[in-house]
């Protein structure tokens, strides 16, 4: 079942601040800009994560250094999947964070 556009747009805005206050949260120096639904995550080594919605096709983008990546979200998980590789959001910000900055966060509540 697809999400409404009401639902699709809320658990954007929550999963954007959950990554926002995890980043927050984690003493990394980061510069963190959410504009017009675009949420973009600026290291101090010059890498970035960028979080990007996309209305028509109701799914979460991400772009890292490794590459871009688009999340459906899964009612029954209640969680954003990868349309690929099938990881969970949390599972891959992890990964992507340890690969760009060499730190170990937990992003368990996405």
């Amino acid at each position: 079942m697809s999400l409404n556009e009401a639902r699709f747009h809320d658990l954007v805005d929550a999963t954007q601040q959950a990554v926002e206050d995890i980043f927050d949260d984690s003493g990394l120096d980061v510069d963190l800009e959410n504009t017009a639904g675009i949420l973009t995550v600026r290291f101090d080594n010059g890498s970035q994560l960028i979080f990007s919605r996309q209305e028509p096709i109701r799914q979460l983008w991400l772009a890292a250094r490794s590459g871009g990546f688009h999340f459906d979200y899964d009612e029954s998980e209640l969680s954003w999947i990868c349309d690929t590789s099938h990881e969970r959001l949390g599972e891959m910000l992890a990964r992507i964070t340890l690969e760009q900055v060499g730190v170990e966060l937990e992003f368990d509540e996405l």
